[in-house]
C-alpha cells in the first residue's frame, strides 16, 4: 500500500482539528513532540488503497519562533517528512486567516491551501473565486467546510492531483512587495544570501525572517555562509528598526492584491454585531454572562453525567456479588477474590464514571467551541487570567472544578498552548470541588461551631494566595514571556455546530480517556486495596493500620494523627472518602467493612458519633490542621488521570501531584501551629 503524510497547518480556530477527527476519526494518538511541552497529534486514513498519515501541527498564528509551537511547526514543515502540507485559512475572514499563508510563502514543501468554514462565508454572502486565487498562487484552493464530510471528495480528489503535480508557492509577488516597502536594506540581506536558498527555505523567506530578528532563522543561515558574510548580515540587521512591522505591512499588502477581484460581497453581508454579542464583549456585563453560561453548562453536563455514573456505580454493586459467587464456587482463595471484586472492578467503575464526566463536559463546552462562543470567553476574561499569566479561556476550566475538578481538567482542552494549559489544569487543582465541602463543613462545625465561617474564609483566602504563588511556580517553567503577552484575536462568527462531528469528537476522546485512566486508576486503586485489606475486616490488622501507627511521631509534626493522616491519603482516591475513612478508623461505622470499604463507600457514616469520636480523640489545632491538608491535597485519583490524560506527561502529572500533596502538609503544619496559640 503506497502511503502519504499529510502535516495539517493554520491559525487556531481555523478548523484544522475538525478535519483532522473528520479524516482520521478513532485512529489517532496524541502525545508530545520529542523533546518540547508541545501536544502532538498524528492519526491516519485510507483512501483508494493508499495510506494517508495526517500530522495536526500547533495552531500558530504566523511561522515566526515566538513560541515551542511555532519553533515545532517550522521544523517539521523544513524537515521533509511530509510530503504535502495543507493551509487552513477561515473563508469567512480571509483577511486575518491568509496571513499563515504568507508567512509561509517561500518555503518549498508543496502545499495547497484550503478556504474552510465555507458554509458560514456564503450566509455572509461571500462570493470567492478560488480558481482566481490558485492561479496567483500557483498552487491548488480548495473550497470547503471541514464540519461537513460529504465536502471531503473535493478534498480528497486534490490530494491525488497534488500527488501527481506537487506545487510550491509563488514567490514572486511578496518578493516584489519586499524590495518596494523595505527596500535597499532588504535587496542588501537578499544578495548575501544563498541564491539558492537554505534547505526547504528560500532566500526571499530568509531575507524577511532575518529582518524580522528571528534568531533560529539567523542560526540557519550562518551554518551556510561565512563568517565574513554572517557579520556582515548582522550589521545590515541591527541598522533596522521594527523589521517584524515592515515584513507584515508587506504580508497585508500581498494577501490585499491576492484578494482583490476574487472576492466580492454582497450587500446582505454587512457584518452586525447582535444584542447577545454586545453583551458577551461588553465590558461590565460579558463577565456574568460568561460565568452563568459555565455555571449553567456545568449543570446540564452533570444532568448528562450523574444517571450514566449511577448505572456504572449500580453495575458495579450488582456484578461484585455474582463474580465472587462464581470465583467462591470454584475454589478461589479469598485474598484473590477481593483484589477482583473490589480493587480491580472498583478501579473500573471509578474509570466508567470518570468518562461518564467526560462525556458531560466535553458535550457541553465542546458545543460551545462548535458555535464560537468560547472565544467571547476568552475575550471577557483575558485580562482578568493574564494576572496569572494565562489567557481568558482559562476561566472555564476553574468556574467547573467548582462542580468537579475533573471537569475542570477536561475543560481546559480549549486551551491552544500546551503550557498554560498544563498551568490551568495544575490552578484548577486549588479550586474546591463539591464533595470537599461535605468533609469540610462537618469538620468545621463540629470543633468550631459558630467560628466555622471564620475557617471557611480563611480557606478561601489562601486558595486565592495558593493560586498565584503556584501560577508563579508553573509559569516559570511552562509559560514564556511571549505567551503572556495580552489576546489580540478577531472573534469568529457564530455559526451552527455540526452534531455528527461534536459526538464523533466525544466518543473518540471517551475511549482515548477510559484506556489512559485505566491504567493509572487500576495501579492506585490496587496498591490502596493491598494495604488495607484484612482478611476479617479488622481494621488492626491491615498494613496501613501498622503504617499509620508506626510513622505516627512524624505525621504529628503536621498536626496530624495516624488517623487523620490516613483519612488525608485516603482523600486522593476521593475527596468523600475521608469521612469513610475517619468513621472506619475511629470505629463508628457500626459495620466490618474495613479501610478499603471506607474509601470505596461501603461504609455507612454516622456523622454525629463520628463528630463526637473526633472530638474525644483530637484537639482543634489537630482539626484546623486536617482541615487545611484535606483541603489542598490532590483533588482525587479521577482528576489526577484526567491530567494525565489531557496534558499527555507523566512527569509533569507526578510533577504537580507531588507539588500539591508537600503544600498540603506545610499548609497543615502552618495550620497546627497556628491552632495551638489560638486553642
Amino acid at each position: 500500500m503506497n502511503s502519504m503524510t499529510i502535516a495539517l497547518l493554520g491559525q487556531p480556530n481555523s478548523g484544522k482539528s475538525t478535519l483532522f477527527n473528520g479524516l482520521t476519526g478513532s485512529r489517532q494518538h496524541v502525545g508530545n513532540w520529542p523533546g518540547k511541552t508541545v501536544e502532538q497529534k498524528e492519526g491516519y486514513f485510507v483512501h483508494n488503497g493508499k495510506r494517508y498519515t495526517v500530522v495536526d501541527l500547533p495552531g500558530t498564528y504566523s511561522l515566526s519562533a515566538n513560541s515551542d509551537e511555532e519553533i515545532v511547526t517550522r521544523e517539521y514543515i523544513a524537515s521533509g517528512k511530509a510530503d504535502l502540507v495543507c493551509i487552513l485559512a477561515d473563508a469567512s475572514q480571509l483577511e486575518r486567516s491568509l496571513f499563515m499563508l504568507a508567512d509561509y510563502t517561500g518555503i518549498r514543501t508543496p502545499v495547497i491551501l484550503l478556504l474552510n468554514m465555507m458554509d458560514v462565508a456564503v450566509q455572509q454572502g461571500k462570493d470567492i473565486n478560488s480558481a482566481s486565487i490558485a492561479k496567483k498562487l500557483g498552487i491548488q484552493v480548495v473550497p470547503i467546510t471541514a464540519a461537513d464530510r460529504k465536502c471531503y471528495d473535493v478534498f480528497l480528489k486534490a490530494l491525488d492531483e497534488a500527488q501527481k503535480t506537487p506545487a510550491v508557492l509563488n514567490e514572486k509577488d511578496l518578493l516584489d512587495l519586499y524590495n518596494k516597502i523595505i527596500g535597499s536594506t532588504y535587496r542588501q540581506v537578499f544578495e548575501l544570501l544563498p541564491r539558492e536558498g537554505v534547505g526547504s527555505y528560500s532566500s526571499a523567506w530568509l531575507a524577511a525572517k532575518l529582518l524580522e530578528r528571528d534568531e533560529p532563522a539567523m542560526d540557519i543561515v550562518k551554518s551556510a555562509v561565512s563568517a565574513e558574510i554572517g557579520s556582515k548580515l548582522t550589521v545590515l540587521i541591527r541598522s533596522v528598526e521594527n523589521g517584524s512591522l515592515l515584513t507584515g505591512d508587506c504580508k497585508f499588502k500581498w494577501i490585499e492584491t491576492l484578494l482583490k477581484d476574487s472576492v466580492s460581497v454582497s450587500n446582505i453581508a454587512k457584518p452586525k454585531m447582535g444584542r447577545f454579542d454586545r453583551i458577551a464583549t461588553n465590558k461590565t456585563w460579558g463577565k456574568p454572562l460568561a460565568i452563568g453560561i459555565i455555571i449553567l453548562g456545568l449543570v446540564i453536563s452533570m444532568a448528562i453525567a450523574m444517571p450514566l455514573m449511577g448505572l456504572f456505580s449500580s453495575l458495579t454493586n450488582i456484578l461484585s456479588p455474582m463474580l465472587s459467587q462464581a470465583l467462591t464456587a470454584i475454589g478461589t482463595p479469598a485474598f484473590l477474590i477481593s483484589l477482583l471484586c473490589d480493587g480491580v472492578l472498583t478501579a473500573v467503575s471509578f474509570a466508567l464514571m470518570m468518562v461518564s464526566f467526560v462525556f458531560g463536559i466535553s458535550l457541553i463546552f465542546g458545543f460551545l467551541e462548535e458555535i464560537g462562543y468560547m472565544a467571547r470567553i476568552s475575550y471577557a476574561f483575558d485580562n482578568t487570567m493574564s494576572k496569572l499569566g494565562l489567557q481568558g479561556k482559562a476561566v472555564m476550566p476553574f468556574l467547573v472544578s467548582f462542580g468537579c475538578n475533573i471537569g475542570g481538567v477536561t475543560g481546559t482542552r480549549v486551551i491552544d498552548s500546551w503550557g498554560q494549559r498544563v498551568t490551568t489544569m495544575a490552578l484548577s487543582w486549588v479550586v474546591p470541588c463539591a464533595a470537599t465541602w461535605g468533609v469540610v463543613g462537618l469538620m468545621s462545625s463540629v470543633f468550631f461551631g459558630s467560628g466555622a465561617i471564620f475557617v471557611v474564609l480563611s480557606l478561601f483566602a489562601v486558595a486565592l494566595l495558593h493560586m498565584v504563588i503556584t501560577s508563579k511556580i508553573m509559569g516559570i517553567h511552562l509559560i514564556k514571556e511571549t505567551d503572556r503577552s495580552g489576546l489580540i484575536m478577531e472573534l469568529p462568527p457564530y455559526h451552527k455546530p455540526k452534531f455528527k462531528n461534536l459526538f464523533r469528537f466525544v466518543f473518540n476522546r471517551m475511549g482515548d480517556v477510559l484506556i489512559r485512566a485505566l491504567k493509572v486508576i487500576v495501579l492506585v486503586s490496587v496498591l490502596f486495596w493491598a494495604l488495607s485489606y484484612t482478611g476479617d475486616g479488622t481494621v488492626a490488622n491491615s498494613v496501613i493500620y501498622k503504617i499509620g501507627t508506626f510513622i505516627e511521631p512524624v505525621t504529628m509534626f503536621f498536626g496530624l494523627r495516624w488517623q487523620t493522616f490516613m483519612a488525608f491519603l485516603a482523600s486522593a482516591m476521593g475527596k468523600e472518602a475521608a469521612l469513610g475513612v475517619l468513621a472506619s478508623l475511629f470505629n463508628t461505622t457500626g459495620e466490618s467493612v474495613g479501610v478499603w470499604g471506607a474509601i470505596t463507600g461501603h461504609a455507612s457514616v454516622n456523622t454525629s458519633a463520628l463528630g463526637g469520636a473526633l472530638i474525644t480523640n483530637i484537639s482543634k489545632a489537630e482539626a484546623l490542621a486536617f482541615i487545611y491538608a484535606f483541603f489542598f491535597n490532590i483533588p482525587c485519583l479521577m482528576a489526577v488521570a484526567s491530567t494525565q490524560q489531557e496534558s499527555h506527561s507523566l512527569k509533569w502529572t507526578l510533577r504537580i501531584v507531588g507539588y500539591y500533596i508537600a503544600v498540603a502538609l506545610l499548609m497543615s503544619a502552618l495550620a497546627y501551629n497556628v491552632g495551638r496559640l489560638i486553642f
